[in-house]
């Protein structure tokens, strides 16, 4: 699997000086932006050179067997393609040609083809009709069509983060790629996987679980192994999320078309995320906006809350909002209380705290009253930046919680481009509304307790842990 995402050696089958060649655009990635130090191959019908990397008209004539071969061609041509790959000694391909079967039952003939010549010589194949693989450590990409000068993908390079994608749109990937770009956390591993013919997200959970990465997230429009991806889940050290269409009938068609896969029964899907511990997100945004809760606060290990707001109505709003994602508005203590008044400059001491213009002291107070109180789980604040000295709060907020290993999801009732802007500048891990706040709260819960439902005995189980727990009959169902 290390091919994938860091080959020594590359070889672009499809790469020309055609206008608009896609082969081309991996060339000038791995040469241009990121300056790859292996040896680059192009092969194309004329054998000519490509961008300063040398050409060939076959695979049969390069001097060596690469590590990695991309596929960009007419998918008519892949299965010959193939088929010299194996006989060269090449083990790692990626396959970014589309038309097979998603494209009718030409297409199938050729992917079984395909698959079988895979098979018979030890070959691992990524794709068909994928984007390809790309990893910031290993300053590797293989993404074809990209132009780094307008998708910024440089700052992805520079900024190595902890999360990796696994998803079946090349289209979706660059989303959460770019989102990322005004976050927190940053990209460490990204793969399209399309048709997913050999490797899929069950192998890929797994090959996660070895490297820098701290979330996964994945993008699924089918299912072609429920019970594989039950096993790697529930055996996953790190936080799973996932996304997949195929809710209603239309988006089941829609997926099918996409990239040749029955989107599975819902139901089943459901039930099976909640035996494996797989996160099932509720919309694409989530991919994105969600990890930071995992690698910048502590798991939030039960279900009461308390909210602390410098704007009374975000109290009201923030009651609304936990209980309706399953969370509790804990009911504080009289001993709590009794602190919160002594404060001073405290309209409400229940839950939600609430104040008014008040020094920095008063702030920092009440994260530590409420964070230290048996009582309470986690905090929701919500607090507007009308002072820069709130800011400054917020930076020893996250420092309170880890000593209290207690989590905060943190929304600034500001206009968004402000509060992404706080977040970017000091690395503040701001939801951009209420409800991504409180949805975060509920998802660090959820995978909470679904580490002491696979054997984890007594305490607060520690982030990254190793799980085992027993097979069931859903991943079969999912099949």
């Amino acid at each position: 699997m290390e091919h994938f995402f860091d080959p020594q050696s590359v070889v672009v089958i499809g790469a020309s000086n055609t206008p608009l060649n896609l082969g081309s655009t991996i060339c000038n990635m791995l040469k241009d932006y990121l300056h790859y130090n292996g040896n680059v191959y192009a092969v194309n019908s004329k054998g000519e050179a490509v961008n300063g990397y040398p050409g060939y008209s076959s695979v049969l004539e390069l001097p060596q067997a690469p590590d990695l071969a991309i596929i960009i061609v007419a998918a008519r041509h892949v299965p010959g393609i193939i088929q010299d790959c194996a006989r060269k000694g090449i083990r790692s391909i990626v396959i970014e040609s589309a038309g097979f079967s998603e494209g009718g039952e030409i297409g199938e003939t050729m992917q079984r083809e395909i698959d079988q010549v895979a098979r018979q010589n030890g070959i691992r194949l990524l794709g068909p009709n994928c984007l390809g693989t790309l990893s910031t450590r290993d300053k590797f990409c293989c993404f074809y069509g990209v132009n780094p000068s307008l998708v910024e993908m440089n700052q992805i390079f520079e900024s190595p983060g902890n999360i990796s994608y696994i998803i079946q749109s090349g289209g979706v990937a660059v989303l959460a790629m770019e989102s990322l770009y005004y976050d927190v956390v940053g990209v460490n591993k990204v793969v399209s996987i399309g048709n997913k013919c050999d490797v899929d997200e069950a192998d890929l959970i797994e090959y996660f679980q070895n490297d820098e990465t701290e979330v996964i997230g994945i993008y699924l429009e089918n299912i072609a192994d429920g019970r594989k991806l039950m096993q790697a889940a529930r055996k996953s050290r790190k936080p799973v999320l996932v996304y997949k269409v195929g809710k209603t009938r239309e988006g089941a068609l829609a997926a099918m078309s996409h990239t040749a896969g029955m989107a599975n029964n819902d139901r089943i899907f459901d039930a099976a995320c909640r035996q494996s511990g797989i996160i099932r997100l509720q919309s694409i945004d989530e991919l994105h906006s969600l990890p930071k809760m995992f690698t910048e606060m502590p798991l939030l290990a039960g279900k009461r809350v308390a909210a602390f707001t410098n704007s009374g109505a975000f109290g009201g709003i923030s009651a609304d909002l936990l209980v309706q994602a399953g969370l509790q508005m804990v009911r504080l203590t009289p001993q709590t209380q009794e602190k919160l008044k002594k404060v001073g400059q405290v309209f409400n001491i229940k839950n939600p705290v609430d104040i008014g213009p008040a020094p920095p002291q008063t702030y920092l107070d009440i994260f530590e009253i409420l964070l230290s109180a048996d009582e309470v789980d986690g905090l929701l604040p919500l607090l507007s930046v009308w002072q820069p000295f709130v800011i400054d709060c917020l930076l020893e907020l996250m420092k309170i919680c880890k000593r209290y290993e207690k989590p905060a999801a943190i929304y600034t009732p500001n206009a968004i481009a402000k509060s992404i802007a706080i977040r970017a500048k000091h690395r503040i891990p701001i939801f951009e509304t209420t409800e991504q706040a409180v949805r975060a709260l509920a998802v660090s819960q959820t995978y909470c307790a679904s580490l002491l439902k696979r054997n984890f005995a007594g305490g607060r189980p520690p982030y990254g842990a190793g799980v085992k727990t027993d097979h069931r009959s859903t991943g079969e169902a999912m099949r």
